[in-house]
């Protein structure tokens, strides 16, 4: 039996009155040159980086490996955490939790292999940090340039909305 074919266990009264978020995870990959990774998602106007939402029972971290093999067919251990970006909600969608994991760098050979499934993703590439704002929605761009900072100073971003929440 597995963890989805379980027997649903009634929630304990506590835990069935605290808030639901939806979480997701990403992971910043980058190449020699310092450009990050970017996807152009089929169902979204602008780009993302890779990742998705964190399944039932699976940890942000996992979630994160498991989409970048979805959506790049890397399949590559995923590194430290770089940042958490709470998102706010939004008509029809409740409030969320974004947790950005450090990917590291593609070797040349990793980056010939990158395969995307053609139903969610059109394409995908490198940019400079200063290119980032005109493909991303703007509390992406806030929360990569974020990342990158952590990423360099050893120390993991704590962000509401994309703002450093500290």
């Amino acid at each position: 039996m597995t963890m989805d074919e379980s027997p649903a266990v009634p929630l304990d009264p506590y835990a069935a009155s605290l808030a639901r978020k939806w979480m997701g995870a990403t992971v910043l990959l980058r190449n020699a040159a310092g450009e990050v990774l970017l996807v152009d998602p089929t169902y979204k106007p602008l780009f993302e980086l890779p990742g998705g939402a964190v399944d039932r029972d699976e940890s942000p971290q996992a979630a994160g490996r498991r989409e970048v093999l979805e959506e790049l067919g890397l399949d590559r251990p995923v590194g430290r955490l770089l940042g958490t970006d709470w998102v706010p909600p939004k008509p029809g969608w409740p409030d969320g939790l974004i947790f950005v994991y450090d990917g590291g760098v593609l070797t040349d050979d990793e980056v010939a292999a990158i395969r995307l499934p053609a139903e969610e993703l059109a394409g995908w590439e490198f940019v400079r940090p200063d290119q980032l704002a005109a493909l991303l929605p703007e509390a992406l761009t806030r929360r990569i340039i974020a990342c990158l900072q952590a990423l360099e100073d050893a120390t993991v971003a704590s962000l509401e909305d994309g703002y450093p929440s500290l």
